[in-house]
């Protein structure tokens, strides 16, 4: 019953969000950005982007083995392996901080490691292909590529960074067997249904978010045909539930899933009311003016490379948004320094974004997986301006 009661709530929340006229209440500054922002992110990110992460979480775990999840990403698992795959796994699921959010969870919950999860959580919504390519063609090759790099040296440097700060506390994770979310006996399923049943998941996740690029002739023949191979892929995933999965376990998903959604949608919620609330749409006025913002992230000082590390750490970020904002910035006087820090802190971290990694992970880890993001975002900024000024 509670549960029912918690379904309803979130619903409605959603529902009014969604269909709600604020743009013609009587409301104006602060409240207003923060009710805008919430519409806007549940019409954007809530159907396509955060229920299949869900799903996904969810099916994680119960059919991903916990056994396998260790071998590859826990606390003595190979090196190379585990930090290779997290650190690029951006490139395949061209999520944003928030969508990124369940899936992390999921693998967090099976027994992965702090150091190969934390990879992930950075990665997934920072090497972004699309959002590169588009860093590079709107705000300059080199930034471009500086980008590219610099996202995969970080999700390393973080997750190692996490890996050896908590490296007590996940041996006593491990042997308090604090690892499971939901089901976790092994599946009676073969390796390859398990590979395809995930592999359709993820495509559908990424074909249905797939954005509109004009300048890219493949991109754009791919957005105008996106919904036909969603639709086939959502039929392929039909087919394999009716044969291969039994009721018993397509209901352990359907728990599962909704115990991912109900523990992060609340947090997510309140965090966008936040962020709007503050900061406000781009281009819109809330508390903090864009002005002030634009008037401290001028040169290459530490001061300024800084403010852009904070100040994008606490902005949410739709995928590729960050570009256009940052275009406008730039012409506004912001040093390339402090692009790129901005760049590399914004995408991966957002408001709602820390509120629910607390929740997965606790306060300790989460304030130091900040401060790792915020800290090397602003050395990046720094180094990266000296360079471009030489």
């Amino acid at each position: 019953m509670k549960d029912k009661m918690k379904f309803i709530v979130i619903l409605t929340i959603f529902l009014i969000a969604y269909y709600a006229p604020f743009e013609a209440l009587k409301l104006s500054g602060p409240v207003l950005e923060a009710l805008m922002m919430l519409q806007e992110y549940a019409r954007q990110h809530v159907l396509l982007c955060l229920v299949p992460a869900f799903f996904i979480a969810g099916a994680i775990s119960n059919f991903v083995s916990q056994q396998s999840v260790i071998r590859y990403f826990g606390v003595k698992a190979n090196k190379v392996i585990s930090y290779s795959v997290a650190s690029v796994s951006g490139t395949i699921l061209a999520v944003c901080s928030c969508t990124v959010l369940p899936l992390f969870a999921g693998i967090y919950s099976r027994g992965a490691g702090i150091g190969p999860a934390t990879a992930f959580l950075y990665s997934g919504p920072a090497i972004n292909v699309l959002a590169i390519i588009l860093t590079a063609r709107v705000l300059g090759l080199k930034l471009g590529i500086a980008r590219a790099a610099g996202a995969v040296i970080f999700s390393v440097a973080i997750g190692l960074s996490m890996h050896f700060i908590f490296y007590k506390e996940e041996k006593n994770r491990v042997i308090a067997g604090d690892l499971s979310m939901g089901a976790t006996d092994e599946k009676d399923k073969p390796l390859w249904l398990t590979a395809l049943y995930f592999g359709i998941m993820v495509a559908i996740l990424v074909f249905a978010n797939w954005s509109k690029d004009e300048s890219i002739r493949i991109w754009q023949i791919l957005y105008n045909v996106k919904w036909f191979i969603t639709g086939a892929f959502l039929l392929m995933l039909s087919g394999i539930l009716y044969k291969w999965f039994k009721k018993d376990e397509l209901k352990s998903w359907t728990e599962s899933t909704w115990g991912f959604a109900k523990q992060i949608l609340p947090l997510l919620f309140g965090g966008v009311l936040i962020a709007g609330f503050l900061l406000g749409r781009p281009g819109h006025q809330a508390i903090i003016p864009e002005a002030w913002i634009q008037h401290l992230v001028g040169g290459n000082s530490l001061r300024a490379n800084l403010f852009a590390s904070v100040s994008g750490a606490l902005m949410y970020f739709a995928t590729l948004t960050e570009v256009p904002i940052l275009q406008g910035l730039v012409g506004a006087g912001m040093g390339k320094g402090p692009a790129l820090a901005l760049l590399l802190a914004g995408p991966a971290l957002s408001l709602p974004n820390m509120l629910v990694i607390k929740s997965i992970i606790g306060t300790k880890m989460t304030l130091v997986y900040i401060l790792l993001v915020v800290i090397m975002a602003t050395v990046s900024g720094i180094f990266y301006g000296g360079l471009t000024n030489i």
